[in-house]
């Protein structure tokens, strides 16, 4: 540029300067022209002689005066030259300085830098300066938005393809390059349809997937296939170079693993990897319509475990779990290969056998069958370095001869499963219409307990406890019943497993001590002594963490002492966690509360198991005798001997009682063996004990026999007391 100028200013100074010269020759040749025509005249006036002496001397004088204007011409021209040169210098600079800086600022803006333009003061240079200017603040604000569009695909957390009609990728965001693994670039020569998983790619066209919505799949760079939600939408515009479409790919891989869980988990249960309920029915129900198709038969088996809370409550949830992954475990391994199973509930298990001949007995079969599996269920479950025995109660139902359809069928093996249960536990029974009823029974009984409290439909009553030196009551023990409209009065034994089934129990046993305290306290405001009452305490109640303040806020709410109560725990609860057990017991005998075994000889502990636990009292069962001697054909008094020195603890109980003993000489040895030399023994017997009295060893006297008249009992009762003779 800066040449150019300077050589096109140069070229018009010469121009000019020529121009000039050339007019100023002019002028000399025209002026001496006439110089020579005048004298020309002149001379040819004269005589010949003297006109060519003068002609000579006018032509020598005409050539120096030519010399002499030609020397001035080029002297002046020269000037003029200069001049004009210096001019056109001045001229040129004035011209090249401001579009040099055009040019140098043009070219900062052809690289996108932005830079000040010069403004000259007028004429055509500050009108390109400013249509310059105008052109780099618009090239500015396209480049800010296009590098504002930059950051926002590049933000966007789902991949952006921009494409020409045909599909050829022209632009992507960065999520597009991380989704396919193929960078920029490389995408820029790409089409779409290439990033499409094969078995779509045939279904796959760009004009109509890009008028909606579809599920495909994209296949990476590295060969992995991921599933994407891809939406279009077209691209229009008057240039046809500008159409196109715009894709938007998501990432739909967590949806699709979040899918197939969903839909594991609608079929099948976390925990033991076999099919839930739902699951289990619908194939039951499939195996029915092929057994009824094909004249056959199918077997339900319905297991449940026995006292399976009790590892909830004594171990933690956590043993409870593993407990129930082994259980399934090993009943995979057990059941035959055509047999499916399936958890029905939290300790349910269901199985069924199919394909059995209709016309045949199958009992046999399945009885074998029930028996290998309560074999496999009782073996000694590890856990955290604990071995835990557990068993299984068992119910079998068939179709189509206890049922026809998925419903009754399995309602008629829980019932069969329950009669199990209720028989002791781990065994099988096989359905009978008769267990339908008690089913029914149980669930109404459940159902209606659940209101008994607010309906004051429980009610206490109390035993009294006689001595009989001065033959007054000294205490009582408290008997809740559940006086039911309709049905009379259900005992314990029949409501409080269906209370604990249900979560009731906790309430009842507060409902029970409160009502216990409020009686008591009224007994006070009539009777000085009102004796000591004995509660029962379930379980559950122990294991609740506010049971000790609970029992102290209601001692001291309702104003009675602790010491007027004895709180009664049978063997099996006391051997559950005995350790924490121990402590328990020992914060509530430091309250002042009396403690007592109940039940002893149901469980499995011996009497000098029981010596760590703070208790003074100790009632026997009667199947501590009876059952044993039964077993081994021996008569009571020998049972109670062996058992007796068997058992014999280092401290004897303070007082020892004993329900339903055949014979009370057997009682009085095997008591002999328990009681503290001071001690006192009461037995319990029914109505003519006076027969029972004869053969009393003479080492004991009986010192008088009480008839009880025992408020809800159909029975009379006699107390017996013993002393040394």
């Amino acid at each position: 540029m800066r040449l150019t100028v300077r050589t096109r200013a140069l070229s018009l100074a010469a121009a000019i300067v020529g121009g000039v010269v050339l007019m100023l020759a002019t002028l000399v040749v025209i002026d001496a022209g006439s110089a020579n025509h005048v004298a020309s005249e002149l001379v040819r006036e004269m005589p010949p002689p003297l006109a060519e002496a003068v002609s000579q001397r006018l032509e020598a004088a005409r050539d120096e005066e030519l010399a002499f204007r030609l020397g001035l011409l080029a002297i002046s021209g020269i000037a003029i030259l200069v001049l004009a040169l210096a001019l056109a210098w001045r001229v040129a600079r004035r011209l090249e300085t401001p579009l040099e800086l055009l040019r140098d600022a043009a070219w900062e803006m052809a690289a996108g830098r932005s830079t000040a333009l010069p403004l000259p003061e007028g004429g055509h240079t500050r009108e390109v300066s400013l249509a310059l200017a105008a052109v780099g603040s618009r090239l500015a604000t396209s480049e800010a938005s296009a590098r504002w569009l930059d950051v926002i695909l590049d933000s966007m957390a789902d991949a952006v393809f921009v494409t020409g009609t045909d599909g050829s990728i022209r632009r992507v965001n960065a999520a597009a390059a991380r989704l396919t693994g193929w960078p920029a670039d490389e995408l820029g020569k790409m089409t779409l349809a290439a990033l499409v998983a094969e078995q779509d790619r045939g279904a796959f066209d760009v004009a109509t997937a890009s008028t909606g919505m579809r599920e495909l799949t994209f296949t990476t760079r590295a060969g992995q296939t991921i599933p994407v939600s891809l939406s279009g939408s077209p691209i229009a515009g008057e240039d046809p170079q500008l159409r196109g479409c715009v894709f938007v790919a998501h990432d739909i891989t967590d949806r699709k693993r979040a899918e197939r869980r969903i839909r594991y988990l609608a079929r099948y249960d976390a925990l033991t990897k076999v099919p839930n309920r739902m699951q289990f029915q619908h194939s039951l129900q499939q195996a029915i319509a092929r057994a009824r198709r094909a004249g056959r038969a199918v077997a339900l088996l319905y297991l449940d475990l026995d006292q399976f809370k009790e590892i909830n409550d004594t171990f933690g949830h956590a043993a409870g779990d593993r407990t129930l992954e082994i259980l399934s475990e090993r009943l995979i391994a057990q059941i035959p290969a055509e047999t499916m199973l399936g958890r029905l509930a939290g300790d349910e298990f269901g199985l069924f056998v199919e394909n059995l001949p209709r016309a045949e007995d199958n009992r046999p079969m399945l009885a074998t069958l029930a028996r290998e599996l309560l074999e496999q269920l009782s073996r000694p479950f590890h856990i955290d370095n604990q071995e835990m025995m557990i068993t299984t109660s068992v119910g079998i139902a068939l179709c189509p001869q206890d049922a026809d359809n998925v419903v009754d069928l399995i309602r008629d093996a829980d019932a069969a499963m329950y009669h199990s249960k209720q028989n002791g536990g781990n065994s099988c029974s096989f359905y009978t219409p008769d267990m339908s009823a008690v089913a029914v029974e149980r669930l109404m009984l459940k159902s209606k307990l659940r209101r008994a409290v607010e309906r004051a439909e429980l009610v206490m009553l109390y035993q009294p406890k006689v001595d009989l030196d001065h033959g007054r009551v000294v205490g009582a023990e408290a008997l809740l019943r559940w006086r039911l409209p309709g049905h009379g009065d259900i005992p314990p034994a029949q409501f409080i497993p269906l209370a604990e089934e249900s979560n009731l129990i906790s309430e009842i046993g507060e409902w029970v001590l409160k009502r216990v305290c409020r009686d008591y306290r009224r007994w006070q405001d009539h009777v000085p002594q009102p004796g000591r009452v004995s509660i029962n305490l379930s379980l559950k109640q122990l294991r609740q963490a506010e049971f000790i303040p609970n029992c102290r806020s209601v001692f001291s709410d309702f104003d009675v002492s602790p010491v007027n109560f004895e709180l009664e725990i049978t063997e099996t609860t006391l051997m559950t966690d005995s350790r924490r057990m121990v402590s328990l017991l020992d914060e509530l005998r430091g309250m002042g509360v009396h403690l007592s075994i109940d039940d002893f000889g149901t469980g499995y502990s011996s009497l000098a198991a029981l010596q760590q636990f703070p208790v003074g009292t100790l009632k026997i069962d009667q199947s501590f005798v009876q059952h044993a001697a039964v077993a081994a054909g021996l008569d009571n008094v020998e049972v109670v001997n062996a058992r007796a020195e068997a058992h014999r603890p280092s401290a004897p109980f303070d007082t020892v009682i004993c329900r339903a003993v055949g014979k009370v000489p057997d009682f009085i040895r095997l008591a002999g063996h328990l009681c503290a030399p001071d001690g006192r023994m009461l037995a319990m017997k029914g109505q003519s004990p006076e027969a029972e009295l004869q053969g009393l060893p003479k080492a004991w006297r009986v010192v008088a026999v009480h008839r009880l008249e025992v408020p809800g009992l159909d029975a009379e009762r006699h107390l017996v007391e013993l002393a040394r003779a």
